[in-house]
């Protein structure tokens, strides 16, 4: 198979024009068809000579992902199944709100994190995506969109650690954030989750401004590492440290990801040990209900739990 040209960074595409005396102003043409026009083939690339779309159809392609399966709750959330090229498949969900139109997506085939309660962690890892498989679901999404709305915000925190697919993540936000030749999302409304992987947090904030999120999910050492086995190799406390030393700009938060599992994580007390954990730390909760699944052990607190729950964290 030919190479997916959307894999191509723009230096790559800028290098390969030079080989042929190109100039370089026409890999911003070639991305802008790729990523704003979304070209499915290089014969609509008008504004290229016929001699430069024969020659990049001859050496690459455009490939897509195809909508294998489009689910619609009755909130107008809407879960969408991928296809890969390779015949793997990933999930991608968009979340309408009155404001913002999210979109949350994946950047691997399964998870290697094995977090307890996740349905993705029953999924044996297959790969990494490549950045145009990223920026693909949003592509793609964009086409499917919720009443003709623009997809305004993007979570990365699908299927998969982002964190763990550091070069292409990186590479997918590249596209995502530019403005003269990529998606054009702003920074600010682009949010990574991440489990912990602390170097590679100290890397992305220093490389990008993006927000981040943190999977947390416990407040102690010991009910985290037994929900969560990347506890075993970045602590908590360590990771908490990471949090308080990274240089936010003034009025940006980390936001802390907390699934609520009945009996386990939903008490006063754990709400009270996890705002004691964050002192120090510029820092919004994202309570969350466990979604059950068939093949977890865990359980959906009650809504009065949750309430007291969030109680506390107003409270602090």
């Amino acid at each position: 198979m030919k190479p997916n040209i959307k894999d191509l960074s723009f230096s790559e595409l800028t290098s390969f024009l030079a080989q042929r005396k190109l100039p370089a102003y026409r890999a911003r043409q070639i991305h802008q068809w790729l990523f704003q026009k979304r070209a499915r083939q290089f014969a609509d690339m008008t504004n290229l000579s016929r001699d430069l779309r024969e020659e990049l159809a001859a050496s690459f392609s455009i490939s897509g992902l195809t909508v294998l399966k489009r689910a619609e709750a009755r909130d107008g959330t809407v879960k969408f199944l991928f296809g890969l090229g390779d015949g793997q498949s990933i999930e991608s969900v968009l979340i309408p709100e009155a404001k913002r139109l999210t979109l949350c997506i994946s950047t691997q085939v399964g998870c290697a994190s094995g977090c307890a309660f996740c349905a993705t962690a029953r999924r044996v890892f297959k790969r990494n995506l490549t950045a145009s498989e990223i920026v693909d679901q949003i592509i793609e999404a964009s086409r499917e969109r919720v009443n003709g709305a623009r997809i305004t915000n993007i979570v990365v925190m699908g299927m998969g650690e982002p964190l763990a697919n550091y070069a292409n993540t990186l590479r997918a936000i590249e596209i995502i954030v530019d403005g003269s030749w990529g998606l054009g999302i702003a920074p600010r409304r682009v949010t990574l989750s991440s489990v912990g992987l602390i170097p590679q947090i100290e890397q992305l904030m220093s490389e990008t401004n993006v927000s981040l999120a943190i999977s947390l999910h416990a407040a102690t050492e010991e009910l985290r590492g037994r929900l969560m086995p990347v506890n075993r190799k970045y602590s908590l406390t360590q990771l908490l440290d990471c949090c308080r030393n990274l240089p936010l700009p003034r009025r940006k938060r980390i936001t802390f990801e907390y699934v609520l599992l009945r009996g386990v994580n939903d008490s006063v007390a754990d709400a009270t040990a996890l705002c004691r954990a964050l002192r120090g730390v510029p820092s919004k909760v994202n309570v969350i209900p466990f979604n059950p699944h068939p093949e977890s052990e865990f359980e959906r607190p009650s809504d009065e739990a949750v309430k007291r729950f969030q109680q506390v964290l107003f409270d602090h």
